[in-house]
């Protein structure tokens, strides 16, 4: 039996705790010291991977996807996440809610808008701008960004923690995915370097989440008070908001963070219903339609084009940051989702969690999106340009071109700062139990320093580039987990082959 003294030592945050702080900590001192130094440094890396490795990105995320609709349909589709006995702890329109919540969140909100419209103007190589045939593209590379390859990458994490922890009784850290393949050596040098990258990995795209909804907190803030939108008023944003985020880990409200995510699945459908409702309902459902089929049709060749003999400028602004960013974003978001998913079988949760959310997803696009595209293309309205130069205030133009505009925006300029908080309270917390062994309680000193760093980080960034420095160091900072997240199918698949094999003698 366990005294209280091996309780208090797990809390404890070990060397992957000291190891991930001390670097993040030399990323953010870099920044500060020298912030040009760091932009230019971050945007050559960029595009040294997007030349060198946008195949790799592209292979990778189908692969995921693959091997999703592999297990789901496989020998292995009844085993449980748990014991085979246990039962799920939500209901499954609740759990489909946690999911979507957790692992879309602010990016619905930040790019609904912004991405159509931007891609309307700007489409990929071979189309034509500010066209049919753009517009048509526009939604689909849309649905595409934010569907079913998101949720494959999560869900991979997600069943691997949920599938050795509450099954195989192991930790619920990323490095235990691995004992199929190296042993007992998840406890040693090995598995702590494992953690360590998906540790920093984390923290990267939780600084970038963090930035982007500075910048739209911002933009939202100027388009409906008229209050200033650059680099101080993001740093304000990031103080105030920072500062309760920080209040709620160290008050532990966990009831009131569910309460919270609550609200914003809430707010999230007044809006989308108000959009579709207000907006031009027919040319929406028209659009989700065809997009849905368009993207169906061409899921294949959206999933590995690299486009070699094109620029591929746009392919890396847009599908590389996409999924390097939630790449690095999957170890919060399958923590999350592990924990939710406790006795669902394989089958029930790869299912659930590509195809429900997904759909959700394409709605909520083609409905602002669309919306964006219409205005634009029938109405006069001019979204394109200022969503190019900010794509933070993209949302709030178009809300305003609407009937009650002012109190669309008012309502999304809430969504976005509950999902924002509620959002950096619960990845510190996952920070925290990534760091500290795997223990579900860690220490609210360990959740403060990765908080600080956070905000220091999405700072940091904001100040040496803006939008271009989050995407570039995203994009660089997800490749070694992208190699991680493989690794995880092929341990998961041994595994699972040992159990059936077991099942079967």
């Amino acid at each position: 039996m366990r005294n209280r003294g091996d309780l208090i030592d797990k809390k404890k945050p070990g060397i992957v705790f000291y190891i991930s702080v001390t670097v993040l900590a030399g990323f953010v001192l870099w920044g500060a010291a020298a912030p040009s130094h760091m932009s230019q440094t971050s945007s050559a890396m960029l595009d040294w991977m997007i030349a060198n490795f946008s195949w790799f990105y592209m292979f990778a995320t189908t692969i995921y996807v693959g091997f999703c609709f592999y297990l789901a349909f496989s020998s292995h589709r009844k085993i449980k996440l748990g014991k085979q006995d246990s039962e799920p702890a939500y209901s499954f329109f609740s759990w489909i809610g946690m999911l979507f919540a957790a692992g879309m969140g602010v990016g619905l909100v930040f790019w609904g808008v912004a991405e159509p419209i931007s891609h309307y103007a700007s489409p990929p190589p071979g189309i034509e701008a500010e066209t049919d045939q753009a517009a048509k593209a526009a939604l689909k590379y849309s649905v595409f960004h934010w569907t079913i390859q998101p949720w494959a990458i999560y869900a991979i994490i997600g069943m691997a923690i949920a599938y050795f922890k509450f099954r195989k009784g192991r930790a619920g850290l990323i490095s235990h995915a691995f004992h199929p393949l190296i042993g007992d050596r998840v406890n040693g040098p090995a598995g702590k370097v494992i953690n360590i990258i998906a540790t920093l990995a984390t923290a990267i795209g939780i600084a970038t989440t963090f930035g982007l909804s500075a910048m739209q907190v911002s933009g939202g803030l100027s388009e409906v008070f008229g209050t200033p939108n650059n680099s101080a008023s993001q740093m304000v944003v990031i103080a105030v908001v920072g500062i309760l985020f920080m209040a709620a880990v160290m008050k532990g409200l966990d009831k009131g963070i569910r309460m919270l995510s609550n609200a914003n699945l809430g707010l999230a459908a007044v809006l989308l219903a108000a959009v579709i409702v207000l907006g031009p309902t027919i040319f929406i459902l028209d659009n989700l339609a065809s997009t849905l089929g368009n993207y169906l049709r061409d899921y294949l060749s959206l999933s590995l084009e690299v486009n070699p003999y094109a620029n591929s400028g746009w392919q890396g602004q847009w599908t590389i940051f996409y999924w390097a960013w939630l790449i690095a974003w999957s170890p919060f978001v399958g923590t999350f989702i592990a924990r939710v998913s406790r006795g669902r079988t394989i089958q029930e949760f790869i299912l659930g969690a590509l195809l429900f959310p997904a759909l959700l997803g394409a709605v909520w696009f083609v409905a602002f999106g669309g919306t964006a595209i219409h205005l634009q293309m029938f109405q006069g309205a001019n979204l394109a340009e200022p969503a190019q130069k900010n794509a933070e205030v993209a949302l709030f133009i178009m809300l305003d071109q609407l009937p009650l505009g002012t109190v669309l925006s008012v309502l999304g300029l809430l969504l976005i700062t509950i999902f924002f908080a509620t959002s950096a309270a619960s990845a510190t917390y996952v920070l925290g139990m990534l760091s500290s062994k795997g223990t579900l309680n860690p220490r609210k000193s360990t959740q403060t320093v990765w908080g600080l760093l956070i905000a220091g980080t999405a700072a940091i960034l904001l100040l040496s580039g803006g939008l271009e420095a989050l995407q570039a160091v995203a994009v660089v900072t997800a490749l070694p987990f992208a190699v991680l997240i493989l690794m995880i199918c092929i341990s998961l698949g041994i595994e699972l082959r040992r159990e059936s094999k077991r099942h079967s003698d």
